[in-house]
C-alpha cells in the first residue's frame, strides 16, 4: 500500500512543481486512476505533515538541481536497473528524496541482496524511505526505553 502511496505522492509534487497549489489539485483524477480514498487521504496526510508541521529536510520539496545527477559505479549499475535508477532519479527530481535518501536507498539496494533492483523493487526502498516511523520522528531503530 505505501507504493500506492508514494505513486500519488509523486503526482501531487509533480503538481505543486507546476505551481499549483494543494487545493487546486483534482482529487477525483486520482480516484479514476483507481487509487482508494484511503490512499488519497494518506498521501495528502503525509505531505500536510511535512509542510506545516517544519518537517521537510533542507533539501526535501525542492526539486532537485538540474545541474549534477548522481552517476551509478559499474557495481551498482549490474544491480540496479535503468528503470528502478529512472524512477529514483524521478524521486529525487520531484523533491520527495533528498540526495542522501538517494544514496541510502542504493546502499540498501546493495545490501538487499538483489540480483537485479527493478522499479518495483526501488520503488519499495522508496517507500520504506518516506514512511520509517524511526526516520520521521527523529529516532533511531537502535533507540530502546528501559
Amino acid at each position: 500500500m505505501h507504493e500506492r502511496i508514494v505513486e500519488i505522492l509523486m503526482m501531487l509534487m509533480d503538481e505543486l512543481q507546476e505551481k499549483k497549489r494543494l487545493g487546486d489539485i483534482d482529487v477525483a483524477s486520482l480516484a479514476r486512476h483507481g487509487y482508494t480514498p484511503t490512499e488519497i487521504s494518506s498521501a495528502f496526510s503525509w505531505l500536510f505533515d511535512r509542510l506545516e508541521g517544519g518537517q521537510p529536510a533542507p533539501e526535501r520539496f525542492r526539486p532537485a538541481s538540474e545541474s549534477s545527477v548522481r552517476m551509478l559505479h559499474p557495481a551498482e549499475q549490474a544491480v540496479i536497473s535503468t528503470d528502478g535508477y529512472g524512477y529514483l532519479l524521478q524521486c529525487h527530481q520531484l523533491g520527495l528524496l533528498s540526495s542522501e535518501d538517494v544514496e541510502t536507498i542504493i546502499e540498501r539496494a546493495m545490501m538487499a541482496g538483489f540480483s537485479t533492483a527493478g522499479a518495483q523493487e526501488v520503488k519499495t526502498l522508496v517507500a520504506g524511505m518516506l514512511f520509517d516511523s524511526d526516520r520521521s520522528t527523529g529516532g533511531s531503530p537502535t533507540d530502546t526505553i528501559h
